[in-house]
């Protein structure tokens, strides 16, 4: 048991974290933009409460979540502690400066920060008000519940959070972008044939999937 600790919090212990949450997340996030993509059909937000209600209620999806929030709160967490270490590691900084040219891959503390806190809110807005009950009900199909997409269509009524979504999607996009390849790196998969493969779909990945979700904001203003 003491050498699993000893290698989760060395260096490569850190990184391998790092990645495993890393790649978690960027898997959550196709999902996710694959259920708000409901808000986009036309049928006054029925699609999307009925997706909502599933992903609140079915045991399996709540069982699952909160394996989500650990890994969440695992990434940041282990993200903040590799930022420290490199900061206090003259040596390891100007390595990882050397090698990452980019300005994501040298400010993805930075990224992560503003990220926290563009979930921080979103959490608030719309998951937090509907696990407290603050949202209004509705019935569909005989089934009540929450009516998730009248909250989100009047925060997206709102162009200063249309705005402040986009950006943090930009932001996303930003972290994304390091982020997808330094996950297969840290895991050792580097190869002279799939690392350009890998860095392609990184770069696709990082901007379609923020393009998808800052779309929905963008569309239920101007469109809606």
């Amino acid at each position: 048991m003491k050498w699993i600790i000893n290698f989760l919090t060395s260096s490569l212990g850190q990184k391998l974290i790092m990645s495993l949450t890393g790649l978690f997340l960027i898997t959550f996030l196709l999902v996710h933009l694959i259920g708000n993509l409901q808000l986009l059909a036309n049928d006054g937000g029925e699609s999307f409460n009925v997706y909502a209600k599933f992903m609140t209620s079915n045991p399996l999806i709540k069982f699952t979540s909160y394996g989500l929030y650990s890994f969440i709160l695992l990434h940041i967490v282990q993200g903040f502690v590799v930022a420290w270490n490199n900061r206090q590691s003259k040596g390891s900084r100007y390595a990882v400066a050397a090698k990452n040219t980019n300005w994501a891959a040298s400010n993805m503390a930075i990224l992560g920060t503003l990220i926290l806190v563009f979930l921080l809110i979103h959490l608030y807005q719309f998951w937090f008000k509907m696990k407290l009950g603050w949202i209004a009900p509705v019935t569909i199909d005989g089934v009540e519940m929450s009516n998730l997409y009248a909250t989100v269509s009047e925060a997206y009524r709102n162009i200063g959070f249309v705005i402040f979504y986009v950006i943090s999607m930009i932001v996303v996009g930003l972290h994304l972008s390091h982020g997808f390849q330094s996950a297969f790196q840290s895991l050792g998969l580097n190869h002279k044939k799939y690392t350009p493969i890998i860095k392609g779909v990184g770069t696709a990945y990082s901007i379609l999937i923020p393009l998808g979700f800052a779309i929905i904001p963008i569309w239920m203003y101007f469109v809606r």
